[in-house]
């Protein structure tokens, strides 16, 4: 998605390789998210209002990813992400008293526990701080077009974690999802490593 709102918006050049790596890994996807059975497809015939708002989350993060490259160059990586942070808890806040006006009724004592509390430590420093960080400066040093691939490896993460914490089966497709997602972004990262050393000798 991001590959095609750089070229509409920005008229970025998409050779037939990055084509051709964006098609591997995601086909690397589509066999994790079948479970390595194309009938798996059938049960996607009905969207829900869940599936609309998984699109528009995936819209608003492609659309973030190209237009990052407009931020000016100047303002300091952890300051951006901190007035981004800043900004969507601000529009987020009136969410929160709006739920909470609905559900007065809360058992506070669960929030003050201390697994609680390391889970949301763990969500403020990792998701919500570093990940925004190295993303950013990631897509700054890359460009938007060859860094969206890199989250294929959200959901191919995702397997392998439950693998380990979840005692989920292993299975054949799951390797399978591995080799396509990482051929994929192999071939995306072997065109710019190609182009760099084109620029090097010139």
């Amino acid at each position: 998605m991001v590959l095609l709102i750089n070229r509409l918006i920005f008229r970025d050049p998409v050779s037939a390789r990055n084509w051709l790596g964006v098609i591997f890994s995601t086909l690397g996807v589509m066999i994790l998210l079948f479970q390595g059975n194309p009938l798996h497809a059938t049960s996607l015939h009905t969207f829900s209002v869940g599936d609309l708002w998984a699109m528009g989350s995936a819209l608003s993060w492609a659309l973030y990813c190209s237009l990052l490259r407009l931020k000016d160059r100047r303002i300091p990586a952890n300051g951006f992400v901190a007035v981004s942070s800043l900004l969507g808890a601000l529009i987020l806040l009136p969410i929160v008293i709006f739920w909470l006006m609905r559900h007065p009724a809360q058992d506070w004592a669960a929030w003050r526990e201390l697994f609680f509390l390391s889970g949301l430590a763990y969500l403020v420093i990792f998701p919500s701080w570093l990940a925004y960080l190295f993303w950013n400066k990631g897509i700054a040093a890359i460009g938007a077009t060859r860094g969206e691939i890199y989250t294929h490896i959200i959901p191919l993460s995702g397997g392998v974690l439950s693998i380990l914490f979840l005692h989920t089966q292993p299975h054949a497709w799951h390797l399978f999802s591995a080799l396509f997602i990482m051929v994929g972004i192999g071939i995306c990262s072997l065109e710019k490593r190609q182009a760099a050393a084109i620029r090097l000798r010139g």
